[in-house]
């Protein structure tokens, strides 16, 4: 008898030390159903595992700082992509022609990335959008005629106009240095964009692991290196 009323008093101390833990007895606030075990940021609530796993970045759009995040995403292998996948594949983008654009490239990414994370809730499609807007104005460009593309989706044409004003700074800086910008090197940069695209974007609805990449690999705010922004 005394045994089974310590194993009684037992197993309620351990579940009082759980509720204490978790600070009350409210379910996941997302399935209803299981005990929550971390605060979610993305819902503004206490949530389980388990929907941590499965709604992240499907329904809950997560900030890019949040631990769990980051946690996931360092575990997170790269979707396979089959070459044929990538947009544009007519438009050569080789080892040789990003090393000669490689400033180009890390002012223009930086630019893409202020510009999405200045929408805060921006998503990869909306950047996919904003690029695939801006690779066809280019490829107009290069037909001969002027006319720019503007994505239906709003926060997409903002990220557009965002980037265009950092290609527009990058005209002004090369011009103060008697040189030039070449639409087929923007063009070039813009298509390598895209394809990096297709390979960080994890296919989750609000994916923002390209996003994320962007932020890491070429900061908004890169450190100011106008001499070697010189394009020959």
């Amino acid at each position: 008898m005394y045994t089974s009323v310590r194993a009684i008093k037992d197993h309620h101390s351990r579940h009082c030390d759980n509720d204490r833990m978790n600070g009350d007895q409210t379910p996941c606030v997302i399935c209803n159903v299981r005990r929550p075990r971390r605060y979610c940021p993305g819902v503004s609530g206490n949530i389980c595992p388990v929907c941590c796993g499965t709604e992240r970045e499907v329904t809950v759009s997560c900030p890019l700082d949040c631990p769990y995040l980051r946690e996931a995403r360092a575990r997170e292998k790269e979707p396979e992509v089959d070459p044929s996948e990538f947009p544009n594949p007519e438009i050569k983008v080789e080892e040789n022609f990003l090393r000669r654009n490689e400033p180009l490239l890390i002012f223009l990414a930086g630019g893409l990335a202020k510009a999405a994370l200045a929408e805060g809730h921006a998503i990869d499609s909306d950047v996919r959008e904003a690029l695939e807007s801006m690779v066809k104005t280019y490829l107009t460009l290069q037909s001969g005629l002027v006319y720019e593309m503007r994505p239906d989706n709003p926060i997409a044409a903002r990220i557009q106009s965002r980037t265009q004003e950092r290609i527009k700074e990058i005209e002004a800086l090369l011009q103060e240095n008697n040189s030039t910008l070449r639409d087929s090197d923007v063009l070039g940069v813009l298509v390598f964009l895209q394809r990096l695209e297709v390979q960080k974007n994890n296919r989750r609805p609000k994916s923002r692991a390209f996003i994320d990449f962007l932020r890491e690999f070429f900061p908004p705010e890169p450190a100011k290196q106008e001499s070697s922004l010189i394009i020959p």
